[in-house]
């Protein structure tokens, strides 16, 4: 009987990865524990550059399976994840994800498969940016303002350019607006770095703190 090695992966440290080894057992695909490999790395990351992963590769020989969950596990992006199937075709591993039952997709079916799925998954994406651009236009035109509101009106921002011009500190300032000494430091560089009005006395001039 085949060997059959399996890869599990999460995103973060909060997330566990016995979800994953459940649904390979429920399946009724034994795995024995050294076999396993799991680790946590983000799903950015190219499947080759993962340490875990790279590891499980260099154990595999011509003749066993891999087997994952989602075939997302394989690759950062449709790309990567051919590439890595690919790869472990030509050293003659057989490769299963169980989202896609029990198709090999190394073989001629499970490529096509894959290339099917990836084309799908990359024009539901370009979709959804064209949406986003179309919703982002008809909001332009129809005079909406886009992104974050202004943390205060116009009015504000002149009392505190006027109060900077006075020579008020911007860390008195941020504390007066209850905002950042950088939304303060902001306003002072947008107007040419508003400079404080130096008060003089016989003894020379003397910043007012």
């Amino acid at each position: 009987m085949a060997r059959t090695f399996g890869y599990l992966r999460v995103s973060t440290a909060g997330q566990t990865t016995e979800t994953q080894r459940q649904q390979i057992a429920a399946v009724g695909i034994e795995v024995e524990g050294y076999r396993i490999i799991a680790e946590t790395v983000s799903g950015s990351v190219a499947a080759m550059e993962r340490p875990g992963f790279a590891r499980l590769v260099d154990r595999l020989e011509p003749g066993v399976t891999l087997v994952v969950t989602k075939m997302d596990r394989l690759g950062r992006n449709a790309m990567d994840v051919m590439a890595t199937i690919e790869r472990l075709g030509e050293m003659s591993v057989r490769v299963k994800s169980l989202d896609l039952g029990d198709v090999d997709l190394t073989s001629a079916v499970g490529r096509m498969t894959t290339h099917i799925l990836n084309v799908v998954a990359q024009f539901e994406r370009e979709l959804l940016i064209e949406r986003t651009k179309a919703g982002i236009d008809r909001a332009r035109a129809q005079g909406r303002r886009l992104g974050r509101p202004p943390v205060f009106d116009a009015e504000r921002r002149a009392e505190i350019e006027a109060s900077l011009k006075k020579g008020e500190t911007i860390s008195v300032l941020a504390r007066r607006f209850k905002i950042s000494r950088q939304t303060v430091q902001r306003i002072s560089d947008r107007h040419g770095r508003v400079r404080p009005v130096l008060r003089t006395t016989p003894r020379g001039p003397i910043n007012k703190e």
